[in-house]
């Protein structure tokens, strides 16, 4: 009996523990976090979220993209994102990388027939496509490339929107963002806000 009362007792205790760490760190935490980041950083707690001319929103019906997710760009006349096989293409439900090694024979095959393509629509020697432009990223959803793949498609851009090269280049280079602390990462252009300065310059 004093056994069953002692269980019992544990019991009950272990149930509050629980029912009391489930309120704090399952709803009044969560909630504090929310309600701070709705007040100080807002923009970035919705997603980062853009509208066309370039400006903030916190509303998607009034947003054209996140600059935290890539989108793919179709058309000459933009610059084009890296690879991406999450689902038919930055697809946020279906986030993933192709988790195929270096010497897959699929992944060795794909990656040349993008290094011929890519190639072919900059009108450039092959052996000058740069990794990013080749290979997709873990997520499937990384909204940046490399300066040297934007500067790839600099001379592409620059026809199709009747703008002269310098000037797109210009754009590039006030586009790129170096590495966080001066030593975290590499310097990296986001593409949709490019295309969307892209655009105000074309029109």
């Amino acid at each position: 009996m004093t056994d069953m009362v002692s269980f019992l007792r544990q019991t009950w205790a272990g149930l509050r523990v629980l029912l009391v760490l489930t309120l704090v760190l399952g709803v009044v935490y969560p909630l504090a976090v929310t309600g701070v980041s709705q007040v100080a950083l807002r923009w970035q707690a919705n997603g980062s979220l853009v509208a066309a001319d370039g400006s903030r929103v916190t509303s998607p019906s009034e947003s054209v993209g996140s600059l935290l997710i890539g989108q793919q760009f179709e058309g000459a006349q933009w610059f084009h994102p890296r690879p991406s096989v999450a689902g038919d293409g930055y697809d946020t439900l279906a986030s993933a990388g192709s988790n195929l090694g270096p010497l897959n024979p699929d992944l060795v095959v794909t990656i040349d027939r993008r290094r011929a393509a890519i190639a072919a629509a900059e009108d450039v020697d092959p052996a000058l496509v740069p990794p990013d432009a080749l290979t997709a990223s873990a997520s499937g959803l990384d909204p940046d490339i490399s300066p040297a793949y934007a500067r790839l498609q600099v001379a592409r851009v620059a026809r199709e929107n009747g703008l002269s090269t310098a000037d797109v280049q210009a754009l590039v280079d006030q586009a790129t963002v170096g590495r966080d602390l001066g030593v975290l990462g590499e310097p990296r252009v986001d593409v949709l806000r490019l295309n969307l300065v892209l655009r105000t310059m074309g029109s």
